[in-house]
């Protein structure tokens, strides 16, 4: 492989912003050229920077790890679909049908990620993943890294006009238009987005710099503290939470929505200290009926196996389902929330059982096919 740029390269940041922003007042001082921002949706798959030259295509992650291995249909889209030689960023994802509508599914995506060949060639059949790019950085034999991305949209626009409606690789769409982009927020995630990017068209690429800006859903949540996994790092004369195991009453049944995990390693010993009245021998809890299951994984259980996380320790500490806690979210995938939540505050005040599913916000069902359809080049 012989390309104007040549891995590893760590892609582009976001800064997280609170709504969307005014094009006119982003840029008052003429930092990034002051010619107004270009939106585009966020998309919630795995981020990938693609390096094509010739027949040799090499996927990389955010951190520069591999990705190629686990995607083999992509790399044979991109021989089939893609400029000869270019270097593209972009996100992988994995969209499946749900209530007759296409929607990104980050848990599925996350299962593509197998040390299994096998598996691998199974799954890319069974749930093919595709590419979405949303930026150049380079292309035949000119680098477009120290171009302003409104010369690296447009170039990039026309080395892939000609890419087939049905994929699996897409240029996501843009618009200059903030109204627009509110839109886009709004409607978008009911197809399982994650909000809106916003890039300053002046701007060059500046690889591991966060000179986006990246404006996502935020929602809170009363939860039930049901148990706790202790943290790597924990020891027995210095034990740490690690997690906390979250959940919700549907009935007298209460259901793994997810986890909080990001505290200060002060925070952790507290939490130890503070939940240790509840700790409770696992037969006398909501989720003893699960301990059985050692290789199976029914309704994503904590302490349970799956096909991905065998070997994993996930054990963890079970506690009266007693208290309360809200936590900061972004989406949900099916019944649990999509990413890690935050721990916000504890809630005294709420009862356990009156926590249930009917407080989340539904967003509007969206077919993932309108966001990558006619329109793309400028919404």
């Amino acid at each position: 492989m012989d390309l104007p740029v040549m891995p590893p390269v760590q892609p582009m940041l976001a800064k997280a912003v609170k709504g969307v922003p005014d094009p006119a007042k982003f840029d008052p001082d003429g930092v990034y050229g002051g010619r107004g921002l270009s939106f585009e949706p966020k998309w919630d798959g795995f981020r990938c920077i693609l390096f094509k030259d010739g027949d040799e295509v090499e996927l990389a992650s955010r951190n520069t790890k591999p990705l190629t291995r686990y995607f083999p249909e992509l790399v044979a889209a991109a021989r089939e679909q893609l400029p000869s030689r270019c270097v593209l960023d972009g996100e992988i994802f994995v969209a499946l049908p749900t209530d007759g509508r296409d929607r990104l599914q980050f848990e599925v995506l996350q299962e593509r990620i197998h040390p299994a060949e096998s598996r691998i060639n199974l799954l890319a059949e069974q749930t093919p993943a595709s590419f979405v790019a949303f930026d150049l950085l380079a292309l035949d034999d000119r680098s477009f890294v120290d171009k302003p991305f409104a010369v690296r949209r447009a170039a990039l626009e026309e080395a892939l006009a000609d890419l087939p409606p049905d994929g699996p690789c897409h240029l996501t769409r843009t618009s200059t238009d903030p109204a627009v982009a509110e839109e886009w927020f709004h409607t978008f995630e009911g197809a399982g987005l994650d909000g809106v990017v916003a890039k300053p068209l002046a701007a060059p690429y500046q690889p591991n710099a966060r000179t986006m800006l990246k404006i996502k859903h935020e929602r809170t949540a009363d939860v039930v503290l049901a148990g706790y996994r202790e943290h790597k790092t924990s020891t027995p004369e210095r034990p740490l939470i690690g997690s906390l195991l979250l959940g919700l009453y549907v009935g007298d049944d209460l259901h793994h929505i997810g986890v909080s995990a990001s505290f200060t390693e002060a925070r952790r010993a507290e939490l130890w200290e503070e939940l240790q009245p509840l700790v409770c021998p696992i037969e006398d809890h909501p989720w003893g009926k699960w301990q059985e299951f050692l290789v199976a994984n029914p309704g994503r259980q904590p302490g349970t196996q799956s096909r991905w996380s065998q070997g994993k320790d996930l054990s963890f500490t079970p506690l009266r389902p007693e208290r309360v806690l809200e936590v900061k979210y972004d989406a949900m995938e099916g019944s649990r929330f999509r990413h890690t939540a935050h721990f916000k505050r504890w809630r005294e005040d709420r009862d356990p059982r009156s926590c249930g599913y009917e407080q989340l916000e539904q967003p509007v069902n969206y077919d993932l096919a309108d966001v990558l359809g006619p329109g793309a080049a400028e919404g």
